[in-house]
């Protein structure tokens, strides 16, 4: 079930439903019921490959805070990052062995389905397990809950990564949203639809033009606005699957982290990985970063860290030689900016080279977005060279009028919000002006939102 369709709308009223009708003792239940028919709705073999790895961390964490050895953490891992390497990576490094040998390709690959949201739901597993390793998180003795932690729908299957602490926190002082809570879940839901039907699905059909035709749209106009067309259709896309999360969560009684906090206003590729998928970022520097040593150890250490971090950050996304050279483009850059120290003077909104600074940074994650987007290294290069040095001329700009004019009245509200954050207040505001609000996201919806053929979101295929 895709969140934007009528479907999903019908069993999020059904499950609202449910839960507040019935006892708190079987709410729990209930929420793990629905997750897994929420999961099972997309292919039901795979609730075995989940309910294997909820068994194996819910029995590993017991016994690595009864028994305190490094084994039983080490029979978590394998067991997570071996499916993760099984369904993920088997066929990418197959293929390429099968290149350095001379064998035909995918001459040992298999046809594997990637399970849905493996990526995301093994990172959090793999989370709480560590920190019980670390005795920053006690195991879970009810079955029920640690299940449900892993399963929990809203962010099932594309996040955000939450930590076991921030989750059982809720559940075991759970209490029902307040008034505010509740308006405020629901305009994250409304606004998360508007920004993915009315915003990212239109950038999808202007990138999907362009990427999968390269050659009928030439010259660095055509290069930069489909590159720019998909930078704005992954962060409206992504931002609003994790806002319709963080509402849905929040209307269950349940607190999500911020994942997204205006990410094309930052100053600096540092502060770019400070405000894009947040949940992501830490999870890569708590469990990997600083692990591997952080800044602890010297500059050129810490270089390495950063690229290894970002390597592998890249190669998370997806199985491709693009996605690695994709998170390489961006330790280099976090790498560099530490080397001439641009990370100290970074500006903010409102100082005289903050726009410089905000919009270079743009483009150069733009120039990252290409090798994200792109099907194949030879369509990444050919890209970058019509970026760089392709016919000039602003001809072949691809992103209609109309449609900028949105995207200028986004970087409005993302300005104020970065002030003031007036929209997250807004539940607590005059009725009007939420009423307001809630109508103009419809209207949206309605007016420009691509509702003939649902497109699923980005981060599904991780």
């Amino acid at each position: 079930m895709l969140f934007h369709t009528v479907k999903f709308f019908l069993f999020l009223a059904v499950v609202l439903t449910l839960f507040y009708g019935a006892p708190l003792s079987w709410r729990r239940v209930i929420l793990l019921m629905a997750s897994y028919y929420f999961y099972m709705s997309w292919n039901p073999v795979f609730i075995l490959l989940l309910l294997t790895l909820t068994a194996v961390d819910y029995v590993a964490g017991i016994w690595i805070e009864t028994n305190k050895k490094r084994g039983f953490l080490i029979v978590s891992l394998v067991a997570n990052l071996g499916f993760l390497g099984f369904f993920k990576y088997y066929n990418f490094l197959s293929d390429n062995l099968a290149h350095l040998l001379r064998f035909p390709p995918h001459a040992f690959g298999l046809s594997i389905i990637l399970p849905l949201g493996i990526s995301f739901h093994t990172f959090q597993s793999m989370s709480y397990v560590m920190d019980v390793y670390r005795g920053e998180q006690k195991a879970i003795r009810n079955p029920i809950d640690y299940a449900l932690f892993i399963s929990f729908f809203p962010q099932l299957v594309a996040g955000p990564i939450v930590r076991a602490r921030g989750f059982f926190g809720d559940l075991y002082h759970w209490k029902p949203p307040g008034t505010d809570e509740q308006l405020r879940g629901v305009l994250l839901v409304v606004l998360g639809l508007a920004k993915k039907v009315a915003l990212a699905d239109q950038f999808a059909r202007i990138s999907d033009s362009y990427f999968q035709n390269l050659a009928a749209h030439p010259g660095v106009a055509a290069a930069w606005s489909g590159a720019g067309a998909f930078a704005l259709q992954i962060f409206f896309d992504f931002s609003g699957y994790t806002d319709m999360a963080i509402g849905m969560a929040l209307l269950l009684g349940f607190h999500f982290p911020v994942n997204f906090r205006r990410p094309y206003l930052a100053s600096s590729v540092t502060d770019f990985w400070r405000r894009w998928h947040m949940s992501l970022s830490r999870w890569l520097r708590d469990y990997l970063y600083i692990p591997l040593g952080g800044n602890r150890y010297g500059r050129l250490k810490t270089y390495r860290n950063l690229m290894l971090t970002m390597l592998l950050g890249g190669l998370w996304h997806g199985a491709n030689w693009n996605f690695v050279i994709w998170g390489g483009f961006h330790g280099a850059l976090l790498s560099l900016e530490r080397i001439i120290g641009r990370d100290r003077f970074r500006g903010a909104p409102g100082a005289l080279v903050y726009p410089f600074r905000a919009i270079f940074t743009f483009a150069l994650v733009c120039v990252g977005w290409v090798f994200f987007r792109a099907t194949s290294l030879a369509d990444s290069l050919y890209v970058i060279r019509e970026m760089f040095a392709g016919k000039a001329g602003w001809s072949g700009f691809l992103i209609p009028a109309w449609l900028l004019c949105f995207v200028g009245a986004s970087l409005v509200i993302a300005l104020g919000e970065e002030k003031s954050e007036w929209l997250e207040r807004l539940a607590k505001g005059p009725g009007w002006a939420y009423a307001a609000v809630i109508t103009v996201l419809l209207f949206s919806i309605e007016l420009i939102g691509v509702t003939d053929k649902p497109v699923p979101f980005i981060y599904f295929q991780f």
